[in-house]
């Protein structure tokens, strides 16, 4: 068997503590740990991958045959396969101001109730709450003689609120996630805005779809900047043909206002201290002042298709490393919300986001958001809802007419190939001249 040119292994141990609650009952509550290993060989045939569960790493003539044994895997793909040089170098994990796993799972309910209790404001008919925290401890050698351990901890909560009248059901959601420690004391604030906001679009109207003058706000700004942006300007989905951006390095798609940056290296949710192929993360500007600037690699692609550095390979406990974003954003602009709404004159600003879908090859999406007022003579109308913004990504950056000063990032969880990694997304507001806004209303 030949001998591997390269390999990875990158072990982590962890543990997971949830609590549910379900109209202030406790659905499920407990804590799970995993111990999960992934070893990559390279070999000339492309890559053998081995997952290892409960992993001790061996050594000596042991530790030789358990490459082997992933190398032996690597005539299966048949992949000619080329690796950039690898620049290392961890970043330390930002300290914690309060360390979650010093909390009683008990003192963390009752926290999370307190939080779902303040959302049960008269005209609520059903709330939920739930709670997430996940510790990982993770070790990554190569070939080449890298090495790395860091430990890091996030965690976050939802929190629901359901509103009824006559048949007609509307929600509120808030979440909240953090890198920086248990952040679940002194936030029934969030329970309550939940629960206020459900009754509130109860008395909206449905909104009117039609092209129309929009505002974003930063937390679906950010959305856009992430889904319609951030996933074509992934090296994979370039290299395979599944970008919009394929091709066009140094050509202007956009607003010389626009700069759009994914920088796994900023104490965000989604910060990686290194990436899963240990490579050195850092800034990376997808977008410069409306042009094609880079995109974001792992190893392989940037030796494929170049155009930016590696250092977004990101992964899952015991699955290989995909090319991903971690915390991706619009820069602030310099103008005010008042400037923009008064620039806007008539239209309408979106809210928040519940979900949507994308398709970077094709260069189109469609995004709910989760509510919004109409704007008329620059000033604030009423809210509406049942609202969404669609359209083609080109067409939308070229739209983008002023940008605020006031960034805001927003938590979440991304999904790619099966694996769900943490993620943070932000923008400040925005104007969109001549927008396609989706709406049932009739007037």
């Amino acid at each position: 068997m030949p001998e591997a040119r390269y390999f990875d292994i990158r072990h982590v141990t962890g543990e997971v503590t949830h609590v549910d609650l379900d109209n202030t009952v406790v659905e499920s509550a407990g804590t799970s740990f995993y111990d999960r290993a992934v070893i990559r060989a390279l070999g000339p045939d492309g890559w053998g991958i081995l997952t290892v569960d409960h992993f001790r790493r061996p050594s000596g003539k042991k530790f030789e045959e358990l490459i082997e044994e992933a190398l032996s895997l690597a005539s299966l793909t048949r992949q000619k396969v080329t690796l950039s040089e690898v620049t290392g170098g961890a970043l330390p994990v930002p300290s914690m101001t309060e360390d979650p796993r010093s909390v009683p799972i008990g003192e963390k309910k009752d926290l999370l109730a307190g939080i779902e209790k303040a959302a049960r404001v008269p005209g609520i008919v059903s709330t939920r709450a739930g709670y997430i925290e996940r510790y990982e401890d993770v070790r990554f050698e190569d070939s080449s003689g890298n090495e790395y351990a860091y430990a890091t901890c996030r965690s976050g909560f939802s929190v629901m609120a359901v509103a009824g009248r006559n048949g007609d059901m509307q929600m509120g959601y808030e979440r909240e996630h953090s890198l920086r420690g248990l952040n679940l004391r002194h936030r029934q604030d969030l329970g309550r805005e939940a629960g206020e906001r459900a009754l509130s679009l109860l008395d909206a109207r449905a909104a009117k779809g039609g092209t129309m003058h929009a505002v974003l706000d930063p937390e679906l700004a950010g959305v856009f900047a992430h889904e319609a942006v951030g996933h074509a300007g992934e090296g994979d989905l370039v290299l395979e043909g599944g970008s919009v951006l394929a091709g066009k390095i140094g050509e202007g798609i956009g607003s010389p206002l626009l700069t759009i940056v994914d920088d796994p290296s900023l104490p965000e949710f989604g910060f990686e201290p290194v990436d899963a192929e240990g490579s050195r993360v850092g800034r990376t500007e997808i977008i410069r002042k409306g042009v094609v600037n880079a995109y974001l690699h792992s190893r392989e692609t940037l030796a494929a298709i170049g155009h930016g550095k590696a250092g977004n390979a990101r992964a899952m406990p015991g699955e290989p490393p995909l090319v991903r974003m971690s915390n991706t954003y619009i820069e602030n602009g310099d103008s005010s919300l008042d400037e923009i709404l008064a620039e806007c004159r008539s239209g309408i600003l979106l809210k928040g986001s519940r979900g949507g879908q994308v398709d970077p090859g094709r260069g189109v999406f469609q995004f709910n958001a989760e509510y919004g007022y109409l704007i008329g003579d620059g000033e604030l109308g009423s809210m509406v809802r049942d609202v969404s913004l669609s359209g083609e990504i080109l067409q939308t950056l070229h739209s983008i007419t002023l940008c605020a000063g006031d960034r805001a990032m927003h938590q979440g969880y991304c999904g790619k190939g099966g694996q769900s990694v943490p993620v943070s997304d932000g923008a400040p507001h925005m104007l969109l001249k001549n927008a396609v806004v989706g709406g049932s209303g009739t007037g």
